[in-house]
């Protein structure tokens, strides 16, 4: 047993804990299989990768901050219909980050946007890639008060450092010009070194209004849809369908419209 404790030992000074902390279970179980010196270690070391990579994936998973755990695959594509399924399918490759493309979701609040948004986050933590999240408000907010303190080329370092920077609910509300320059300033930092996949409510031709300058707006399009896969989703909110499923939305109304507003049944 010295032996083994010190093994654990030296095992854990190489910087191999998990291989240290199942040592003994695994000399057991070598023993039991009559496994060569070779195959023993390849086993204690395939042990420590897959432990080391699912410990690398929690850590993405926790620097992500993403709202909800949802997959791709847990999207209703028969309830959403005017979502073209083949280019979820490929976007879920992460062809487009390796190229630095970006991806645009607009449509109606609650029509899965942000489902779709975290779901391709997802799969890029699960291929290794470094994701972050964060809503437009708040982003918005950060940048604007970091440019006021003379700290707006650390943030911009900050938001420009994941692989993939998934910006939600972009539209929701109006934003000052300062804030309008400062997100300028990030999608110009990320253009073509890092992907963006923003949602909005909003079409492209209320940008301007929405940033409280044409000008900007127009810039900031220009290197957003220069390499980008622009999504239009129309269709019924998921939550207004639980709500009609449950009898607690009049029957009257059928959905949200492309605007955002209550359609009305004729």
């Amino acid at each position: 047993m010295m032996v083994v404790e010190r093994c654990r030992e030296e095992l854990e000074a190489l910087g191999l804990p998990h291989a240290a902390s199942l040592l003994e279970s695994r000399l057991d179980a070598a023993a039991k299989k009559e496994l060569s010196y070779a195959d023993f270690l390849a086993d204690l070391l395939r042990i420590e990768v897959m432990a080391r990579d699912e410990d690398s994936r929690a850590k993405r998973l926790k620097q992500a901050r993403l709202p909800f755990l949802r997959t791709l695959d847990q999207f209703d594509f028969a309830f959403q219909p005017s979502v073209d399924k083949r280019l979820v399918k490929e976007l879920g490759t992460l062809s487009f980050a390796a190229d630095g493309q970006n991806v645009i979701l607009l449509g109606p609040p609650g029509v899965g946007k942000t489902h779709l948004a975290v779901g391709l986050g997802m799969t890029a933590i699960q291929q290794g890639e470094s994701v972050l999240f964060v809503r437009a408000g708040q982003l918005m907010e950060d940048l604007r008060k970091a440019q006021a303190l003379n700290r707006l080329e650390y943030r911009l370092r900050y938001y420009a450092k994941p692989k993939l920077l998934v910006i939600d609910e972009f539209g929701v509300w109006p934003y000052d010009r300062l804030a309008a320059n400062a997100l300028f300033g990030l999608i110009a930092a990320r253009y073509e070194r890092g992907s963006v996949i923003l949602t909005s409510n909003k079409g492209f031709a209320d940008w301007g209004e929405v940033l409280g300058d044409p000008v900007v707006a127009s810039a900031i399009l220009d290197r957003l849809l220069h390499h980008s896969h622009v999504l239009n989703i129309k269709g019924e909110s998921y939550r207004l369908r639980e709500k009609k499923k449950s009898g607690l939305f009049p029957s009257a109304l059928v959905g949200i419209g492309e605007t955002g507003q209550e359609v009305k049944r004729r």
